[in-house]
């Protein structure tokens, strides 16, 4: 895990860069700002973009509210309307917003080390210019992919794209009614980027201590850029099966993240402000309303799906009640049954996950192993690999790794993504994708499951799942409400290219 030092000021500057993707007002702001000045040091750009990045997709909105939920990690004890789906649309301006406003700052970046008149200025002590691009690159690449894997088309930019369709970020001159990019072409376009990235990067180290993530390690920085191509390779196998074996392979080949020490993680810190999201979620803000689910703890305990040993990742994942066991909150109830359960009947995410300096993670060597297993027929040495490293993360080494690991069933397509499942907690927008895409867990709940047997309600129906919006887990969110007043020509055009603007509309890579 990487220690991640916050700066304790803002400049004028980079307040100038937070804006949000499509907003006229917003992008006029970021060219007529008086108070900026001339220079920004890249510096304070990278570490405030990273923090904007992880919080903007690791949040509430995002996470807890969200991917989380249509997960099935987490379940709601007091208000439950997102466990059942009604989604309030405010949860995707805050996801769209946050990730551009990233978005925004690492392109600055990229202009800085590009344009004649700053990019000596700066580079500086932090590294080469060429470096700082593919660094910016990378993590743009890791907005756009998140970004369009909870939207669909969304308006993106490509650094080495002459590509029409292309359009977001754009200053010079600007665009202030971007179109939206096809996911098809974002994904093609994110390979190149990542391929391009890793190529791009020198030994030379870049940032410094202002990376929060790799502390400048370029060797690591380029192993992450392989690491999410495999993943977005993989994720596409279905539709574009040629192009996706070429650059699994060459991600393969070019070094991947393979062991923890190279994982690309966020570490949070103890003081105010820079706390981890679910510790400003819950304990900032004294709210107790995410609960374990009953599913997750189930699973854990060894009672539900193909893993029947103990998981000694439950101490981990969640916290004993009152009682001293672990009780997870029955998924999706109606509000007049779930508030049954009071916070201290049942489990709440574990203090390890609910630390203030808590570590979100980008990607790590768990993922990548599942991912190997998959591409080479769901090898098993690759399978338990990921299992090991997944255990090993969290802390869990020695006897009690090699038993658990000793203890499971063979590799298969079931197994290795249901454990690919259980590694990727509290990286909802990540495990809600492979959910969409693969269909596993298979215990997942379904409507009309019973989710809490002999419930102690009269209330019709009080102890099944009953979605309140749609049929099953959510296949996108909407798009922004802000969209359709100031976008409104390519917010329509995305619509009708890809289906109504609802959370039943599958994105492309899941048609």
């Amino acid at each position: 895990m990487k220690q991640l030092t916050f700066l304790k000021y803002t400049f004028a500057a980079v307040a100038g860069l937070l804006l949000a993707a499509c907003s006229d007002d917003k992008f006029r702001d970021i060219n007529t700002d008086p108070n900026r000045p001339a220079d920004v040091p890249t510096t304070t750009i990278i570490s405030t973009a990273q923090k904007q990045l992880v919080d903007g997709l690791r949040g509430s909105a995002a996470n807890f509210r969200g991917s989380m939920l249509f997960a099935q990690y987490f379940s709601q004890n007091q208000y439950t309307n997102e466990s059942r789906y009604d989604i309030g649309r405010t949860n995707a301006d805050a996801v769209w917003d946050n990730t551009y406003k990233a978005l925004n700052n690492l392109e600055q970046i990229i202009r800085l080390n590009t344009d004649p008149l700053t990019k000596d200025r700066t580079a500086g002590t932090v590294g080469p210019n060429e470096n700082q691009i593919a660094i910016a690159r990378i993590l743009k690449s890791f907005a756009f992919l998140s970004l369009t894997d909870v939207f669909g088309d969304i308006p993106y930019s490509s650094y080495g794209s002459s590509d029409p369709d292309f359009q977001a970020l754009k200053i010079n001159p600007e665009i202030l009614k971007p179109k939206y990019a096809s996911q098809e072409k974002i994904y093609t376009d994110i390979l190149k980027e990542l391929k391009e990235a890793a190529a791009q990067l020198t030994a030379a180290n870049t940032f410094q201590a202002y990376d929060g993530i790799y502390k400048g390690n370029t060797a690591q920085w380029k192993k992450f850029a392989n690491s999410l191509r495999l993943r977005v390779a993989v994720r596409i196998q279905a539709k574009l099966p040629q192009v996706a074996a070429t650059h699994i392979q060459e991600a393969i080949a070019g070094g991947l993240i393979t062991t923890n020490a190279d994982n690309a993680t966020l570490k949070y810190e103890n003081k105010s402000p820079n706390e981890a999201p679910l510790f400003r979620a819950t304990v900032t803000e004294n709210r107790r309303d995410f609960s374990v689910s009953h599913i997750l703890i189930d699973v854990l305990k060894g009672e539900k799906g193909p893993f029947t040993t103990a998981d000694p990742r439950l101490a981990v994942y969640a916290r004993v009640n009152n009682s001293g066991v672990y009780r997870g909150q029955p998924y999706g109830l109606i509000p007049a049954v779930a508030s049954i359960l009071k916070a201290e009947d049942i489990s709440l995410p574990g203090t390890v996950v609910n630390a203030a300096d808590y570590a979100e993670v980008l990607i790590e060597a768990a993922e990548v192993n599942f991912l190997l297993s998959e591409v080479h027929g769901w090898n098993q040495a690759e399978y338990l690999a990921g299992v090991r490293a997944s255990l090993e993360k969290w802390g869990v080494a020695g006897t009690a790794a090699t038993n658990y690991v000793n203890a499971l069933p063979a590799a298969s397509a079931a197994n290795v993504l249901s454990q690919k499942y259980l590694a990727l907690y509290m990286q909802g927008i990540e495990a809600w994708s492979e959910i969409r895409r693969t269909g596993y867990p298979a215990w997942l709940v379904k409507p009309g499951d019973v989710v809490w047997p002999g419930a102690p309600s009269t209330e019709p129906g009080a102890d099944k799942f009953t979605p309140l919006v749609g049929t099953g887990i959510p296949a996108r969110l909407y798009y922004p409400q802000k969209e359709q007043a100031v976008n409104l020509e390519n917010y329509r055009a995305a619509i009708q290219s890809q289906g109504g603007d609802n959370l039943a509309t599958k994105v492309w890579w899941n048609k």
